[in-house]
């Protein structure tokens, strides 16, 4: 699979609102960072599960825009910028990071973790904060639905236009919750393991739409599946946005340090200039009501 992102499909992204799951509980988050003190998160000498090391955990396939190359240790792409932008924040270069893979259900399931923290567009939610913690939110995204554009399914203008549509989505993800919680198909909805599978069924034909989080929806029509289109975005239906978080162990000694750094590189500056490098600012999908 070609992960080079055209300069075309760049333009496309976007970045807004808010994908995920339940709404951040942001008073527990304040908190939390707020009681880690300077000599708490003492740079670089943190008690991380490989003593001078930050490990840091993601999936595979590392997806575009997120990651570039589906290599983490890059840089590139708008997470694994923010991951080395925290890393650095904490006191770690990024020849003291190290990355291990970890699929997407196994990094919010209940269970001591191979990471000291993991990125994977992984939503903030009271439901997994039960088993596992959550930093500070580091963005604020929304969920999308894409069609082949021969499909009847393109032409939806209302979440009613998509109810007798069969819609795909991966497990455990706010995508799925999206499609039974706010599109409410007459058909029961297919659930996939990876994104990519997903796509393959949309390019099949074995579902008429699926829904993903907008960013990887706009790359999704630009750069893989280029006969499908961005049928549009669903709106917050609640008043505090849905955010994207670093997850980590339950109970972790690194959860206030790590949710300061998030929220430092989000006052400096650093996560509104990485989001202008990996995510456009345009606003051209259609908001579905």
């Amino acid at each position: 699979m070609n992960r080079s992102l055209p300069v075309a499909a760049l333009a496309l992204f976007v970045a807004l609102g808010a994908v995920g799951c339940a709404p951040a509980d942001e008073d527990t988050e304040t908190t939390a960072s707020a009681s880690a003190s300077s000599g708490d998160c003492a740079a670089g000498a943190l008690p991380t599960l490989t003593a001078g090391t930050l490990t840091i955990g993601t999936d595979k396939p590392a997806y575009e825009p997120w990651f570039s190359d589906d290599d983490p240790t890059n840089g590139k792409g708008y997470e694994a910028a923010t991951a080395y932008a925290v890393a650095e924040q904490l006191g770690y270069s990024k020849d003291k990071v190290a990355w291990v893979t970890v699929p997407f259900n196994n990094a919010i399931a209940p269970g001591k973790k191979t990471f000291d923290f993991d990125i994977n567009q992984v939503s903030i939610s009271d439901e997994r904060k039960n088993a596992v913690d959550f930093s500070s939110g580091y963005y604020d995204v929304r969920q999308a639905i894409i069609a082949l554009k021969s499909s009847p399914a393109a032409k939806a203008k209302s979440i009613a236009d998509l109810k007798g549509y069969k819609i795909g989505a991966q497990v455990g993800t706010t995508s799925l919750d999206t499609i039974n919680d706010v599109i409410k198909p007459t058909t029961k909805p297919s659930i996939y393991q990876k994104n990519d599978l997903a796509k393959t069924a949309l390019k099949n034909g074995q579902v008429d739409a699926i829904v993903v989080d907008l960013p990887t929806a706009f790359y999704i029509t630009g750069a893989e599946v280029t006969d499908a289109a961005v049928v549009g975005q669903f709106e917050n239906t609640v008043g505090t946005p849905e955010q994207f978080g670093l997850v980590l162990d339950k109970g972790s000694k690194l959860t206030a340090c790590v949710s300061k750094a998030v929220e430092a590189i989000g006052e400096d500056g650093t996560l509104a200039n990485i989001e202008e490098e990996w995510l456009s600012k345009a606003t051209n999908a259609p908001v579905l009501k």
